[in-house]
């Protein structure tokens, strides 16, 4: 009975994965078609990867959403990080459930009211659309994510550890850049991957906010689709799959490397406060 068990869900994860796959190892095999389109298949060719590497706005626009991506993930999660602390140490639990609340919201608000939102912002205090307002969107709409991963890290922290340095003496930067920052190294970085993946395939909010020149990949692959996307468009999408499927191998293993014991941890951090 187990073994019968065990067998259909290994055969229930595999058709789940099956099914998540497949339309992206089914684009990711017309990126090699030496014809035009995706109606055949009709021999293996790189002539669209070089199409891809010859055309230089599209080129362009994917170091701009890259670049975009990289940094509103950066702003995000130093903003996140220390929203949660500040949330964490709140001493008004209402106030702290309050806080929590109005970030949830965010975080479940569809992005076309958040797009929409920023839009009638930004076109009232005057503010041309451009790279800078798809920044600032960004940010906001990612901060929300690394509070998210950063609080449960704080709530696992032993408050012992930060009253220990303090009997040692240490002082409000130490504790925080010796003790809890290391602590929560795990869900910062979490809390950055996140983010990253956010921005890098956002479109709704994008779409409001973008002007003056700027566009990322999504708008543009919308764009393009609407006269009829080709191969191109899939040998770009196999890079991107593939440098993402190197964030996740990065990311493992990045992990693996900052989760420590917790009793050599806190070893570590009140001895770098003594």
């Amino acid at each position: 009975m187990k073994k019968k068990k065990f067998k259909f869900s290994t055969l229930y994860l595999a058709l789940v994965f099956l099914l998540l796959y497949a339309p992206i190892f089914y684009l990711m095999m017309f990126a090699f078609n030496s014809g035009e389109s995706m109606n055949s298949f009709d021999g293996f060719s790189l002539q669209h990867f070089g199409e891809l590497f010859s055309d230089t706005r599209l080129l362009t626009i994917v170091t701009q959403t890259f670049m975009l991506a990289f940094l509103s993930s950066l702003l995000a999660t130093i903003i996140g990080t220390f929203g949660a602390l500040g949330i964490y140490y709140m001493k008004k639990r209402r106030t702290k459930n309050t806080l929590l609340s109005l970030n949830n919201i965010l975080l479940v608000s569809p992005d076309v009211i958040v797009g929409a939102s920023f839009l009638i912002f930004f076109t009232f205090v005057g503010w041309q659309l451009g790279f800078g307002s798809v920044l600032i969107s960004h940010i906001a709409f990612s901060i929300p994510i690394v509070v998210l991963m950063v609080l449960p890290k704080l709530e696992e922290m032993n408050d012992s550890m930060v009253d220990a340095a303090r009997d040692l003496g240490a002082n409000t930067l130490q504790v925080l850049t010796n003790i809890i920052l290391p602590f929560l190294t795990p869900g910062i970085i979490a809390g950055y991957f996140m983010a990253f993946t956010y921005s890098l395939d956002d479109f709704a909010v994008t779409f409001f906010v973008t002007g003056n020149g700027f566009s990322t990949l999504s708008v543009e692959i919308y764009s393009r689709a609407r006269q009829g996307v080709s191969l191109e468009i899939n040998a770009l999408s196999t890079l991107v799959f593939l440098f993402s499927l190197v964030l996740v191998v990065g990311y493992y293993f990045i992990i693996k490397e900052t989760s420590e014991d917790p009793s050599k941890h806190k070893n570590k951090v009140i001895g770098g406060v003594s």
